[in-house]
């Protein structure tokens, strides 16, 4: 996203949610979704083939002492 397009973005998500922002948090939010959304095209990236499927669950488990 443009920088452009994250402003627009922080304006039109926090009308439809009738969400105040205050000017002084707006360059942190801006600044947020700016991150997240770089975030995103690096795992959009990611080539996948049709038979990669997300995991119904996640589970985490504690590392073995020897791998530690």
């Amino acid at each position: 996203m443009t920088p452009a397009q994250v402003d627009a973005y922080v304006s039109a998500a926090s009308a439809a949610l009738n969400l105040p922002l205050s000017p002084a948090h707006r360059p942190g939010v801006v600044r947020y979704l700016a991150l997240a959304a770089e975030f995103a095209a690096i795992v959009e990236a990611v080539p996948l083939g049709p038979h990669v499927e997300s995991a119904v669950h996640f589970t985490p488990v504690s590392p073995k002492e020897n791998e530690a």
